[in-house]
């Protein structure tokens, strides 16, 4: 498998950002880290070992980068309006730099990406997903949240409010929006299990709204024994993946 290690100094965000590549050829997929976590955190879990037929036939090209959760929403020592602001640096890191390096790197500049991620990494491919339909056209979500409360509390503003896809789908009617949304594929998988309450019940308010708005979805509730947690992630990622039917790259190995 191919894999490449890329850095740069952010603009957006002042300071160096890393993030990593596998594969050679295919839909390209951004994968965003669990609450804090670094770029490195999908490989040292076996996720792309649970995920490296894709990538090795040539199906999906997977890109990794780094969060920053800990300067914005977890960064309990800040007021909450100063870490949506520190999230819109990561908004533009991501759409400003991260977006045109994988359309360079993956010489197509018309094909829309796969984001995807674990628990806040869920919440990330969500929101970056519903924010940017223009990029992303496919959002695999693995036990995230669709809000913010758990770290803002009844804290709300405008940057609050449009980076919480439960507060702001409900009112979106821009045809722009919701055009692309039903072009698209919505997946979101959620276990029954320990620590999954609050995913549970930001699904289904997800699914109501997404069924009020006309949005094809499919939010997938696994068992009760399925937690939050890797093991289950692992089993989660590549079934979800098998149903997006994507072709292999001609001449890869099958």
């Amino acid at each position: 498998m191919n894999i490449e290690y890329h850095k740069w100094w952010s603009p957006n965000l002042g300071q160096e950002m890393e993030l990593k590549v596998y594969g050679f050829y295919g839909k390209p997929m951004l994968v965003f880290p669990a609450q804090a976590g670094r770029f490195y955190e999908y490989e040292d879990f076996k996720m792309i070992d649970a995920i490296a037929w894709f990538i090795e036939t040539g199906r999906i090209k997977v890109f990794t980068v780094d969060s920053i959760d800990a300067q914005s929403w977890a960064n309990w020592e800040l007021h909450p309006a100063q870490r949506a602001q520190r999230h819109e640096d990561y908004d533009r890191y991501i759409v400003q730099e991260v977006a045109p390096f994988i359309y360079d790197h993956t010489h197509n500049r018309q094909q829309k990406f796969i984001s995807t991620g674990c628990s806040m990494g869920g919440y990330h491919a969500a929101n970056f997903f519903f924010r940017h339909p223009d990029i992303f056209d496919v959002m695999i979500c693995l036990s995230g949240l669709f809000q913010l409360r758990m770290f803002v509390g009844d804290y709300s503003d405008e940057t609050v409010y449009y980076n919480s896809p439960l507060y702001y789908l409900p009112d979106l009617e821009d045809p722009w929006y919701l055009d692309q949304y039903r072009q698209s594929r919505i997946i979101v998988g959620v276990g029954q299990g320990a620590w999954e309450d609050a995913m549970l019940e930001d699904a289904y308010a997800l699914q109501r709204i997404l069924q009020a708005k006309a949005v094809p979805h499919w939010i997938d509730f696994w068992g009760r024994d399925v937690n939050h947690d890797w093991p289950w992630w692992r089993k989660m990622m590549p079934y979800f993946l098998g149903t997006l039917n994507l072709p292999a790259y001609e001449g890869a190995q099958a």
